[in-house]
């Protein structure tokens, strides 16, 4: 992927993750903090925490799963191929909600 695409992927991924993690952690009495980099993005909610990079995503139970953004606007996340809203979503209820 074309580095300039890929920073504007990037920036949207990170932007997801804050909305939706925002969303999720309404009724929660913790909020979720989202810490951005170019090379890495980490959303924190208590304890728990996600952490992503280009090729991977780590998280607070100490597993690692394959990631990454497509030009396409889609995230793949252990293979599997969704919207990147929707796996933002989805990623965000995670750590919030578990």
């Amino acid at each position: 992927m074309d580095e300039k695409l890929h920073r504007e992927m990037w920036t949207s991924w990170a932007s997801l993750l804050r909305s939706y993690a925002a969303a999720h952690g309404l009724n929660s009495p913790q909020h979720a903090v989202v810490e951005v980099s170019e090379e890495r993005i980490t959303v924190r909610h208590g304890l728990k925490w996600i952490s992503f990079t280009s090729a991977a995503y780590k998280s607070s139970d100490g597993s690692t799963v394959p990631f990454s953004l497509t030009e396409n606007g889609t995230a793949v996340v252990d293979g599997l191929e969704d919207e990147m809203d929707l796996a933002a979503e989805r990623l965000a209820r995670e750590i919030i909600a578990a």
